[in-house]
Order: structure tokens, then C-alpha cells, then sequence
């Protein structure tokens, strides 16, 4: 992984990509859904447990961690739509892939806003070194299938990860920034 691009804002005119941190809990949390906790956090989220999770994020950017995760901002980034994050180093990754993950909260689905997010970090991610961005999604998560197919990515097979649970992977070829 080359130099991380600390403190990154990545923007489309349409969206904004932010570090996550601690000011975005609240958001957070009042964006939380049973959408989000079955397809990306696998519980609901807690006031404490939130914040230790921002606070994580927050370390691994100023600690060059492998873990990169942004807010997905709207309304000229003051308003949080989701997130969206890397991971340089992953279960199921080999060599050169980072695994992309994504979730909006209701109010933003439906707008494009994920395929907007999901093309915005594979150009951070190229320019930090990846060479492929893989999303891996449980079969019947029919929305994210349509956003790793809107973004580019092709079927790269099946695995299984260490719980038993079953992942259909996407993987785009990442190209110079």
C-alpha cells in the first residue's frame, strides 16, 4: 500500500467523501436501520459502541491503519447520506485488493449516491497503491450487487467466509489515479 492520502476529501460535485470521527455518531446512529445492521454491521448500533467504532476510524487515519472509512456527505458535506470503506488488509484479499464496503441510510437510497461513492474511494484506492477493489456481498443484498455492477465491477466468484456465510464477489481492476 503506497502513502495514504490523510485527512482525504474526495468529491464528485455531488457528494463528499470525509474521514469518519467521533462528531458523526449522532448521524449516525439516527440513520441506522435494519437494512444497515443485516447487510453491514450485523447488530444495532449503540451510543458507546458507535463511538468506539469512530474513534477506531479515526485512529487508523491518523496511524496510517489499513482501514480507511469515510462518511458519504451531501448538501456541500454538512449532511452525512452513509458510509463507505476500505480495507487494505481483509479476509478473503490477496495481495493488491482492498475490499470496498457501503451503506446509505433510507432517506439517500435510490439516488446513486452508493455507485457515486463506490467510484470516488477506487480512485483513492488506486492512488494508494491497490491494484483492485473487490466488494463482497451476500447473495440476496440485490441493491449492492446494482451498485458493484453500476461501478464497474465484474463477477469474481464465491467464498465463504470464517462464520459460514456465503459472499459473491465483485472485483474492478484499478487503474492509474
Amino acid at each position: 500500500m503506497g502513502t495514504p492520502l490523510a485527512g482525504a476529501r474526495l468529491s464528485d460535485g455531488e457528494i463528499t467523501l470525509s474521514p469518519l470521527g467521533p462528531d458523526d455518531a449522532p448521524a449516525h446512529l439516527a440513520g441506522e436501520d435494519e437494512q444497515l445492521i443485516r447487510w453491514l454491521s450485523g447488530g444495532p448500533g449503540t451510543p458507546e459502541g458507535v463511538a468506539a467504532y469512530l474513534r477506531h476510524c479515526a485512529g487508523q487515519w491518523a496511524g496510517s491503519g489499513s482501514l480507511r472509512a469515510f462518511g458519504i456527505r451531501v448538501d456541500g458535506g454538512r449532511t452525512l447520506a452513509g458510509t463507505i470503506d476500505l480495507r487494505f488488509a481483509a479476509e478473503g484479499l490477496t495481495r493488491g485488493q482492498v475490499n470496498v464496503a457501503y451503506g446509505l441510510y433510507p432517506a439517500w437510497r435510490g439516488r446513486g449516491l452508493a455507485t457515486r461513492a463506490v467510484l470516488l474511494v477506487c480512485r483513492y484506492a488506486a492512488a494508494a497503491g491497490a491494484r483492485a477493489a473487490v466488494i463482497q456481498v451476500e447473495p440476496g443484498n440485490a441493491a449492492s450487487v446494482a451498485v458493484a455492477r453500476r461501478a464497474g465491477f465484474t463477477p469474481g466468484g464465491q467464498r465463504f467466509a470464517d462464520d459460514g456465510t456465503l459472499f459473491d464477489r465483485y472485483v474492478r481492476e484499478l487503474g492509474s489515479p
